[in-house]
């Protein structure tokens, strides 16, 4: 269930109540693909850096352990440790991004493993059936996700068969629930808004998908190729038809300042694998800014990564040490460069909401949103 708050403009603060736990809104979700942050951040350590939400990918525990595995483990918060909510992905952008290696049909979706190539099926039942057995807090429908710029036409009948499997999705998820060996019959289940760039075809889209009765909306295929401009109007185009008491999920997305902006536009829930990404390459993000920990003049630097954070990793080392990490090719460095990042990505989210609280998220737009893009200057 999701409670509504406060508004400020579109801009909305709310809490969420999930089966494991209540979140705060807006918040974002730190990806752990395989069950596991990418840097050698543990469970135990995403508690302390304010994770709300962990996210995992269906498509990758599906073929590595094997979700069967992970079910006689007693499920994804059992196997890793982790007792707040879990969102699982359906695999249908992992699908999508096989293009080589993938055939849609309308039962479902027949593809290579990119790691043996073993020939494999996945449909709107299929993905139900694996994101149960992981007993994930919150699952996402099945959906196709095309690239843009793609033919009208197509993605027209795209979101048509996306429309007919989350119909499949969800008689699959009520029958899962009502299962007695499930793990989590409160699991809950998300739709996705498609449509390419396409107003009117997005627009309708979430006006059919809005009266299905899901327990939150996302807007997929966005970020995967278009301006960031056009993300922003499709946001605006088709935001105003979501359910407005229903969490809304921005997927994928984004820098700090694509956050701020979306937040703007009314989205509550973002997923990137940015702020680890970019960390394990020696992109930090910073309240200045950006920057790049290798950078010469951080040489001779004893001031933490940011001053005004108070992450693990900046309350105890200095910019030259993680230089010089990163310079020896030494994993700690990625290690200590992640639990910054995601600390930021967290700490933005508290201040988005403090913000929001007390009326002034505008003010925080106007300052942030530009300067969490700009290059760190110090």
């Amino acid at each position: 269930m999701f409670v509504l708050k406060r508004t400020e403009g579109r801009a909305r603060r709310g809490l969420f109540h999930t089966p494991h736990g209540d979140i705060e809104t807006p918040f974002f979700m730190n990806v752990g693909t395989a069950a596991a942050i990418k840097g050698g951040v543990s469970s135990v350590d995403l508690r302390e850096l304010k994770t709300r939400v962990e996210l995992c990918n269906t498509y990758h525990l599906h073929l590595r352990p094997g979700d069967d595995i992970i079910y006689k483990m007693g499920g994804l918060h059992k196997f890793m440790n982790w007792d707040k909510p879990i969102l699982t992905d359906s695999g249908g952008f992992q699908v999508f991004s096989l293009s080589k290696l993938r055939k849609i049909k309308e039962e479902g979706v027949y593809f290579a493993s990119h790691i043996d190539g073993r020939r494999l099926f996945i449909g709107p039942e299929e993905s139900m059936r694996i994101q149960s057995h992981l007993a994930s807090t919150i699952a996402m429908a099945f959906d196709e996700c095309v690239e843009n710029p793609a033919p009208r036409e197509y993605v027209q009948r795209s979101v048509e068969r996306t429309t007919r499997w989350l119909g499949r999705c969800i008689d699959e998820m009520a029958r899962l629930n009502s299962e007695p060996s499930t793990i989590n019959p409160k699991q809950m289940l998300f739709a996705i808004n498609q449509g390419g760039t396409y107003d009117d075809i997005r627009v309708e889209h979430m006006k059919t998908i809005g009266g299905m009765g899901l327990d939150g909306y996302a807007i997929g295929g966005l970020a995967v190729g278009e301006p960031t401009e056009v993300m922003y109007h499709i946001l605006d185009e088709v935001l105003p038809y979501a359910p407005a008491d229903k969490p809304r999920y921005l997927m994928g997305v984004g820098t700090p300042s694509n956050i701020i902006e979306a937040v703007w536009r009314g989205v509550d829930m973002f997923d990137c694998v940015m702020p680890s990404r970019n960390a394990r390459h020696a992109t930090i993000f910073t309240w200045g800014g950006i920057m790049h920990a290798t950078n010469e003049r951080y040489k001779l630097d004893e001031r933490p990564l940011d001053p005004q954070c108070d992450c693990p990793a900046c309350r105890n080392f200095s910019r030259a040490y993680i230089r010089h990490l990163f310079k020896a090719g030494e994993q700690l460095a990625g290690r200590l460069a992640v639990q910054h990042n995601l600390y930021f990505y967290n700490t933005l989210m508290d201040r988005i909401n403090e913000a929001l609280d007390e009326g002034r998220f505008g003010e925080f737009r106007d300052k942030y949103s530009p300067l969490l893009e700009s290059k760190l200057e110090d």
